[in-house]
């Protein structure tokens, strides 16, 4: 029924579950699956000197993060015996990363938690899983904890 799943992680609890479901969907339905971890290089404005050096901080700091989710996710899926594809994107918002990654990737479900984010970082960026469901036309799954 789903040929190819993608399935976003940002290394939350939540993102966890999310890879769980979507093992589980794989093994079923003798699915494809990517794992894509997106990064908003521009998350904040600065000015002046402090923004460069806060930026190539921000940057490395993402990287190594996306890394470590992608890599345990990418762990899950193969102790399950599902092979998997990851990649870490760039893009202007999260929400846009995932879209785009579902659309180049030919994929016809995307399995996703329902919120990563927490506290004041969740009200000033918003829901990742909400942007997604309006602005992509095919079946996603979201796992909520």
């Amino acid at each position: 029924m789903f040929k190819h799943i993608l399935v976003p992680v940002d290394g939350s609890p939540t993102a966890a579950l999310a890879v769980d479901k979507a093992i589980g969907l794989a093994r079923a339905f003798g699915s494809q699956v990517t794992v894509v971890f997106v990064i908003d290089p521009y998350p904040f404005a600065g000015v002046g000197t402090d923004f460069s050096y806060g930026q190539t901080e921000y940057l490395s700091a993402a990287t190594a993060e996306a890394n470590a989710a992608v890599k345990s996710a990418r762990q899950a899926f193969e102790a399950a015996g599902v092979p998997v594809a990851t990649s870490v994107v760039e893009a202007h918002a999260a929400w846009r990363g995932v879209v785009d990654a579902a659309t180049s990737a030919q994929a016809d479900l995307i399995v996703m938690g329902s919120h990563g984010r927490s506290g004041l970082e969740k009200l000033v960026l918003g829901s990742v899983a909400q942007h997604v469901l309006s602005h992509i036309h095919l079946p996603v799954l979201v796992v909520r904890d």
